[in-house]
């Protein structure tokens, strides 16, 4: 395929969409589960999410005029898509890379006691990422820790939003969401 969306779209919907009955992380049942880290840990996904990923974020800065210096989010969902879209940001334009770090679930019980690793300090304008958003609980979680860490979230990035009031709650935050899908466009 020579449209890196549809491509996209198609791994997702092989990989990643199931139909039957599930309990999601938010507790509630659904019908529909999406499992975006088959995707996102796919080499060829992996460079998809990377491609339109970035392509994506760099429309939004430059619309916007943003600075941003890293991206990340809360782990596992959010590693393999911040690490792909920093990844492209390099290769594609040097001078903007976005560095890439990881917001653990609870603060590690070694060492220093972090509780986001990789390439982020306090006083940094970062994009959150989420795999996929219902409720949008842990894309809150992961801003809630950046934001007690000194970070400053600029806007979150998802690749699937189910269209369960997610996005709602993490923009009444003040928090924009770009998702490169919805429901409603994946699964037509």
């Amino acid at each position: 395929m020579s449209d890196p969306a549809a491509a996209l779209k198609a791994i997702l919907l092989e990989k990643s969409v199931r139909t039957g009955t599930f309990t999601l992380a938010s507790g509630a049942q659904s019908d529909l589960y999406i499992d975006c880290r088959v995707t996102a840990l796919d080499p060829f996904g992996a460079n998809l999410i990377g491609k339109q990923g970035w392509e994506a974020v760099r429309a939004k800065i430059q619309a916007e005029g943003l600075k941003i210096d890293s991206i990340g989010g809360m782990t596992l969902g959010a590693d393999p898509i911040s690490l792909a879209v920093g990844m492209t940001s390099a290769v594609q334009h040097p001078g903007e890379a976005l560095q890439v770090f990881t917001v653990r679930k609870e603060p590690k019980g070694h060492g220093r006691g972090k509780q986001i690793e990789g390439n982020f300090a306090a006083g940094q304008t970062v994009i959150v990422v989420d795999d996929v958003i219902t409720t949008g609980g842990s894309t809150l979680k992961a801003i809630d820790v950046i934001e007690r860490e000194g970070g400053k979230v600029a806007f979150a990035l998802v690749l699937v939003d189910r269209e369960e009031g997610g996005r709602q709650a993490i923009e009444a935050r003040g928090i924009p969401v770009l998702a490169l899908y919805s429901r409603s466009t994946l699964l037509g």
